[in-house]
């Protein structure tokens, strides 16, 4: 089992910046690959990003491409997002979760966090 933690999320007005942390516990962090997600209200989940194991390999959505940035320290056990030049659009649930293999399909993903909120302001 791996227990994953999301915080840093608020409310933030257009065009500012938010860092999400995901802190994880129980099996060793390295072994997963890490990805974000979000949902808004009425919508599906979203494929944000991901992170390979060593941190080496990240790939992210056409929709925050250049605009978010995936990172992790496997040492602290924790995968960020730091998210700048946010839209109204932006606002959602975010999730991060672990995975065996590299995938924006959020079925491949075997553990999740509970959410944490993201509001922008226009």
């Amino acid at each position: 089992q791996v227990q994953l933690v999301e915080s840093g999320g608020g409310l933030v007005q257009a065009g500012g910046s938010l860092r999400l942390s995901c802190a994880a516990s129980g099996r060793t962090f390295s072994d997963y690959h890490m990805g974000w997600f979000r949902q808004a209200p009425g919508k599906e989940r979203e494929f944000l990003s991901a992170v390979s194991r060593s941190g080496g390999y990240t790939n992210y959505a056409d929709s925050v491409k250049g605009r978010f940035t995936i990172s992790r320290d496997n040492a602290k056990n924790t995968v960020y997002l730091q998210m700048n030049s946010l839209k109204p659009e932006d606002t959602a649930v975010y999730f991060c979760a672990a995975s065996r293999i590299v995938t924006a399909n959020p079925t491949g993903y075997h553990y999740w966090g509970q959410g944490t909120q993201v509001t922008v302001s226009s």
